[in-house]
């Protein structure tokens, strides 16, 4: 059994099986579980499924908790009433925030106030990110903008997470801890 406060980054491509690495983790370590999705149903029928699949996969036992963007709200110690919260996914927060018209100096606080949090908890916190930084560079200026934020969000991240896992091919792979 992990102790009480650890703090967990799962990186991994599209389809990698991050999640699914995240989630058993966490149901193998934790009995009182919330799950902070940050991808809500929009009218999308090909997302709105995908979300429906990630709910059958993770089977009862979980809280669920769909925020968009306010994660830290979600996420301060005060609040926290299970044992370990995931977070899926980071670099979906950052869209939101992107979409949202946030500049990038605003979108840098809101990472930062997540990663004071993070360090600060008193329970475990699982963040599910995907690591855009191994393709080709975005021939568009948003996309460069998205995979800059993205990549420093999951640096700073990790800088205060005990335990780091790239996950490719269903493969865990530790970088940290």
């Amino acid at each position: 059994m992990p102790e009480k406060g650890i703090k967990k980054l799962v990186l991994g491509g599209c389809r990698s099986g991050k999640s699914r690495h995240a989630e058993q983790w966490a149901s193998d370590n934790f009995q009182q579980k919330t799950y902070v999705a940050t991808l809500s149903r929009q009218g999308d029928a090909e997302m709105d499924r995908r979300i429906d699949l990630h709910r059958e996969s993770r089977g009862n036992g979980w809280q669920l908790v769909e925020e968009p963007r306010d994660i830290v709200a979600v996420l301060a110690p005060a609040r926290a009433q299970n044992e370990v919260v995931l977070l899926d996914c980071l670099t979906m927060w950052i869209t939101n925030l992107m979409m949202a018209e946030l500049t990038d100096p605003q979108i840098e606080d809101e990472i930062l106030r997540l990663k004071q949090t993070v360090a600060s908890a008193n329970y475990g916190i699982v963040l599910v990110a995907n690591e855009v930084g191994l393709g080709l560079v975005p021939e568009s200026a948003m996309g460069r903008r998205f995979r800059d934020l993205a990549g420093w969000c999951n640096q700073q991240m990790a800088e205060v997470c005990d335990q780091v896992v790239m996950v490719a091919a269903g493969l865990p792979l530790t970088l940290k801890g």
